[in-house]
């Protein structure tokens, strides 16, 4: 999940996968240029929500990579995961009361922090349109 895969066969057809660290730069630039945006024409509250939502995806991120892995590697070993699954689960919860909090005490305006959790999916979706052009533009039959 953390680097960057090689390509099964070669020749035509065949594409890279998606890289993790652009998609988190993506992410990273999503959530500063969200931040300044809220910022600019909303408030500084929901410019400051935009970004606690962005570090909020970073660390969901990061901790479904750690649980991943883990959890493959006790399958891998021949262990039944059950226990990790939990730690799995727990940061849905985790999460949940972050949020929650987050709306019980307004501290920041909830829409503000959801566009910013949802921050990897603007990223995932830039992603996407740059493979989209960049298959285009390189293409050797145009």
């Amino acid at each position: 999940m953390g680097g960057e895969l090689e390509t099964v066969g070669h020749g035509e057809g065949v594409t890279r996968p998606p890289s993790h660290r652009r998609i988190l730069v993506l992410m990273a630039a999503v959530g500063i240029a969200g931040s300044i945006a809220g910022a600019c024409y909303v408030s500084g509250r929901f410019g400051i929500g935009v970004l606690l939502g962005s570090a909020l995806a970073f660390v969901n991120y990061f901790w479904l990579k750690r649980s991943l892995k883990t959890i493959f590697d006790a399958a891998a070993e021949g262990q039944k995961p059950r226990m990790l699954a939990a730690g799995y689960f727990a940061r849905y919860a985790v999460l949940g009361l972050i949020v929650a909090a987050v709306y019980i005490g307004k501290v920041v305006p909830i829409v503000a922090l959801i566009l910013g959790l949802a921050g990897f999916g603007f990223a995932v979706v830039l992603e996407g349109f740059i493979r989209i052009f960049s298959g285009i533009f390189s293409d050797k039959e145009i």
